[in-house]
């Protein structure tokens, strides 16, 4: 009898149990998941910063043919003035190419701060 004594006993202490809670997952499991999702959340974050540059430089890249191409016929237009005036399409012309000529000396003496310049513009385009 004792035998069945320790067995009922033991049934009444199991059905005595309260329910069990869910068990959390461990630390190490929860830092793992939390370290993914941070390094998913800066891929994320990286793509957004790289497709953002990368949109802001198509659009000034056309603005800035744009540019180049009104210039290079503002100048074929003055060029062809110029020879009207002047009597010969070629003196027209000439006097452009020396503009040109006087542009170019000016942004190589000025290329230091054109540097400057452009690189401060694509800092400011990534950290936007």
């Amino acid at each position: 009898m004792k035998a069945s004594g320790f067995i009922i006993s033991k049934m009444n202490m199991e059905e005595k149990k309260e329910p069990q809670q869910p068990q959390q997952p461990p630390v190490l499991d929860q830092l793992k998941e939390y370290v993914e999702t941070r390094i998913q959340l800066g891929k994320y974050k990286a793509i957004e910063k790289s497709s953002s540059v990368a949109a802001s430089l198509v659009t000034d890249v056309v603005a800035a043919v744009c540019g180049v191409l009104f210039l290079l016929f503002f100048f074929i237009t003055l060029a062809l003035l110029l020879g009207s005036v002047l009597g010969a399409a070629w003196k027209g012309f000439g006097i452009v190419t020396l503009l040109y000529l006087i542009i170019a000396f000016v942004v190589i003496k000025m290329k230091p701060v054109i540097q400057k310049s452009i690189i401060n513009l694509l800092i400011n385009k990534i950290f936007k």
